[in-house]
């Protein structure tokens, strides 16, 4: 694989493994959360042993599991990778926030069950893809670049993934605190393009159109897909 198309699937990775293919103009602020009663304001004054559950120390722990799994992807294999990844990102991304926000309004209209099921298959999809993509190392890095105050008690960290003869890509992820832990619940492409919005768009308006058991199954459909490829190529 060329290295520029190992950027572009390091990119498609992390901005496009939360879901599928869909595109829309929305920006980062669309994501609210507010109306999650577990959300706490990011607090005024560090403690002296902030680093061990801070927003940076969060999304460097992430890049530095993804880095292991890439040295390592050709002797874990498919599989291999899905079983490394699903604790990292189940510590790293507040899952089962993101999969409520990716349906919109129509997540209220689900049954406990629906909603269950949303958030378990929306994960197993999530894990599958970033599996499917990161499937070696050419030398590529991440780089912190800082972190700043956002909306709602939430903080953005700045990123950067800089790969060996090719243009840095800026990546920007949205924590929020949940129990003295910090999660992602966004990733923004140059800083504008959330990840969130583009997979609302995309999936609330398949359960719209299709319903639920629909829009499931064509989920469903793609894991199968990234699996059977997976497994084949390794």
């Amino acid at each position: 694989m060329s290295k520029s198309n190992r950027v572009t699937g390091i990119v498609i990775a992390i901005l496009s493994a939360l879901a599928t293919l869909a595109a829309s103009g929305q920006e980062v602020a669309a994501i609210d959360t507010a109306t999650e009663a577990t959300a706490k304001p990011a607090a005024a004054a560090a403690p002296a042993d902030e680093h061990l559950s801070s927003p940076t120390a969060s999304v460097e722990s992430f890049h530095a599991g993804l880095l292991e799994i890439m040295k390592e992807a050709k002797a874990l294999g498919f599989q291999g990778r899905i079983d490394r990844l699903e604790p990292l990102m189940a510590q790293t991304f507040d899952l089962d926030f993101m999969a409520s926000k990716t349906v919109g309004r129509h997540w209220n209209t689900l049954s406990d069950e629906e909603k269950r099921r949303w958030a378990e298959t929306f994960t197993r999809f999530t894990v599958a893809n970033y599996a499917g993509r990161f499937t070696g190392f050419t030398g590529e890095k991440f780089v912190t670049l800082g972190v700043e105050d956002a909306a709602r008690g939430t903080r953005v960290v700045l990123t950067k993934i800089v790969v060996p003869s090719e243009d840095d890509v800026q990546l920007n992820y949205r924590l929020i605190e949940k129990n003295g832990e910090w999660r992602v619940i966004d990733v923004y492409l140059n800083g504008t393009v959330s990840e969130l919005a583009l997979r609302r768009s995309e999936y609330s308006s398949a359960l719209k159109r299709e319903g639920f058991d629909e829009l499931l199954a064509s989920i469903e459909t793609k894991i199968a897909d990234l699996k059977s490829k997976g497994l084949r190529d390794g």
